[in-house]
């Protein structure tokens, strides 16, 4: 009895890293991003760990309560854009730039911060981060 105990409170409710919510804005050349989506991967060469969040990007906004929700510290950030949502499946919506990535520090705790992707990532990838509001 006592080791069936002891088994259900080690592996209990936690399951891996505190995570945390972080939303903010995401534009383009100055300009909200209609659609779109961005990655939050924990950058290894940092020394961070753990799963990756995610987000949808919604006329310039974006929140990770809605997708995958993360934890804090160095991070690697993809983001893509595109000029709308398709209508249907047969719809092709062209990508505003190539995915764009940059590197952030994410807070430990729940939070905004805002991404800008610059006009020249349509040409190049860009190395610009992010910024706490």
């Amino acid at each position: 009895m006592g080791v069936c105990l002891l088994s259900i409170v080690g592996c209990g409710g936690d399951d891996g890293p505190r995570r945390y919510n972080l939303s903010g804005t995401v534009t383009f050349d100055g300009k909200p991003i209609p659609a779109g989506s961005i990655i939050f991967q924990p950058d290894s060469s940092a020394g961070n760990s753990g799963p990756q969040g995610a987000a949808e990007i919604r006329d310039g906004r974006y929140d990770t309560a809605d997708g995958k929700r993360l934890v804090g510290g160095p991070h690697i950030v993809r983001i893509t854009g595109f000029e709308g949502v398709a209508e249907s499946e047969m719809d092709v919506v062209p990508p505003l730039f190539p995915e764009y990535q940059t590197k952030a520090d994410l807070p430990k705790e729940s939070g905004t911060m805002d991404f800008e992707v610059p006009a020249d990532a349509a040409k190049a990838r860009g190395s610009r981060g992010g910024k706490r509001r």
